[in-house]
């Protein structure tokens, strides 16, 4: 017979709580949503299945307000909870993000049945914030003036078992007028470098191959503490990590990028040929009326500084059309840059107006017929140049990260999908060999279509990698049957690569 004393507690096992994580908005909040989920595992929740819908018994959103019915669509979701919080005693309801930052207790007061609300400052408090709702019966809302921790300090589901978003800054010092983003996330606030580093070190030691650093004006870090070459240095000194096969940032701004930072690029073998270069628009007098330190001039000589520096690199941007007091001219001139810059993506936008920024008033407000008409004509240019830019990479023998879950067509065409080294998405042959989500395989480029490429021939190489055995590693774990949730043992994984994220509050 064991006595209790001979028994460890990390047996005990507590009845299994489940949560689900809605998340809108930029690749910050998707960040964040990883620390939700880390937060709440760490607190003994389990992940609800997928396809549960409210199921859960803690239903978080993660929230966006760059959009101009960012709200209508909050409350229309939590109006579909309703009924189902009312017939489940003890479920609860957790609204965070930039909307929570930017309305408070509006929040509570249109939709009282809200358990929690909280800031983008505080996420770290949600678990306490359930447990003091669930204690007190009534409604938990705290939004924190100032950052309380840096979001990579606290514990992390992470999406992916081989690549992963490394936070290097939060804030930002920019005044764009069309931006409710420093107003909702403050000033920047940089990490220390060896904090940093030691994270994608610790990253790199679980098996993630590939770390894409993150901040709202990426390039701008350094500001903070005081070292204008900050960023470069940081690209450098990611080159020295063994382990470490490929490295991106998001999102730069055409002010803070410097010529240290493009050689940099273009002289550390792991930083990826890949730039996202947000534009907003080619007009100098719509610039100006942005808020926006740069002009056309400014823009199209960074691109031609990268193209010399790193011939096959594959940049892409972000473009608003209609802006205020956009004029056919001014619209002209964004076409320009388009056909000069010569994008490999470039991710558009009608522009709506953002409640609480300067823009949002002005006058000249464009109507929605002549922005739709603008609009379209912009999209058929960048399809056009898309598809001729990847045409030229039919013949290239490239290197590709095997991806999951980017082909949603793979299994019908016997193919796996994976990302080239500037991140275009190419689907290949499946090969004999088995292949796993972070292994690197070379292929032959066959075929171009504007939005990804095909290798139809056989895969010329395998590398199987750390990264593919800790996604092995991972999915085995996960197939075996849950058996609830072990006292001080959070599941901690590692997200996939994505493409540029269309727009939102991280892009600059």
């Amino acid at each position: 017979m064991t006595s209790s004393s001979d028994r460890s507690p990390a047996v005990d096992v507590l009845p299994s709580k489940t949560y689900e994580i809605r998340t809108y908005g930029c690749q910050m909040n998707v960040h964040d949503s990883e620390r939700l989920s880390g937060l709440l595992e760490d607190a003994g929740y389990v992940r609800a299945p997928e396809g549960s819908d409210g199921e859960a018994d803690v239903v978080v959103f993660n929230t966006c307000a760059v959009r101009e019915n960012a709200d209508n669509k909050l409350y229309g979701n939590l109006g579909h909870l309703a009924p189902k919080k009312a017939s489940r005693p003890g479920m609860q309801i957790a609204v965070g993000g930039c909307l929570a930052q930017k309305d408070r207790d509006t929040i509570v007061k249109r939709a009282p049945w809200v358990d929690v609300v909280f800031g983008t400052h505080n996420i770290g408090k949600l678990p306490v914030l359930l447990e003091r709702a669930r204690v007190q019966e009534e409604a938990q809302v705290e939004i924190a003036e100032s950052l309380e921790a840096f979001p990579s300090t606290l514990p992390t589901r992470r999406e992916s078992a081989y690549a992963a978003w490394v936070s290097i800054s939060v804030g930002c010092n920019n005044t764009c007028t069309f931006c409710i983003v420093p107003a909702l996330r403050g000033k920047e606030k940089d990490r220390r470098p060896g904090d940093i580093l030691a994270e994608i070190e610790a990253l790199v030691a679980e098996g993630v191959s590939e770390i894409t650093l993150l901040g709202q004006n990426v390039n701008a870090y350094g500001s903070d503490i005081g070292d204008r070459e900050a960023f470069s240095k940081l690209l450098r000194a990611c080159g020295t990590i063994d382990g470490l096969e490929r490295v991106r940032f998001t999102s730069p701004h055409p002010r803070d990028f410097t010529d240290d930072v493009i050689a940099a690029m273009a002289e550390t073998p792991n930083v990826m040929p890949q730039l996202h270069m947000p534009l907003q628009s080619g007009s100098d007098p719509v610039l100006k009326a942005m808020r926006r330190s740069y002009r056309q001039e400014r823009f199209l000589g960074i691109i031609d500084k990268v193209r010399a520096a790193i011939p096959h690199a594959a940049i892409s941007t972000d473009i608003i059309v209609g802006f205020p007091g956009e004029t056919e001219e001014d619209f002209q001139q964004t076409l320009h840059v388009v056909r000069e810059a010569r994008f490999a993506q470039a991710f558009t936008f009608q522009y709506s107006k953002r409640p609480g920024t300067p823009a949002a008033e002005m006058d000249g407000q464009i109507p929605k017929k002549v922005v739709q008409e603008r609009y379209e004509r912009l999209v058929a240019l960048q399809e056009e140049i898309s598809w001729e830019e990847n045409k030229k990479q039919v013949g290239r023998t490239l290197e590709l990260m095997v991806a999951e879950g980017e082909g949603r067509k793979d299994d019908a065409t016997r193919r796996l999908s994976g990302r080239a080294p500037d991140n275009r998405l190419v689907h290949f042959t499946k090969p004999e060999q088995e292949v796993r989500p972070g292994d690197l395989v070379t292929v032959e480029i066959t075929y171009a279509a504007p939005h990804h490429l095909l290798a139809e021939g056989a895969v010329l190489d395998v590398r199987r990698t750390r990264a593919g055995d800790a996604w092995e590693k991972r999915n085995t774990q996960q197939a075996a049957p849950p058996a609830g949730v072990l006292l001080g043992l959070p599941k901690v994984g590692v997200p996939e690569p994505l493409p540029a994220v269309t727009g939102g509050c991280a892009v600059d």
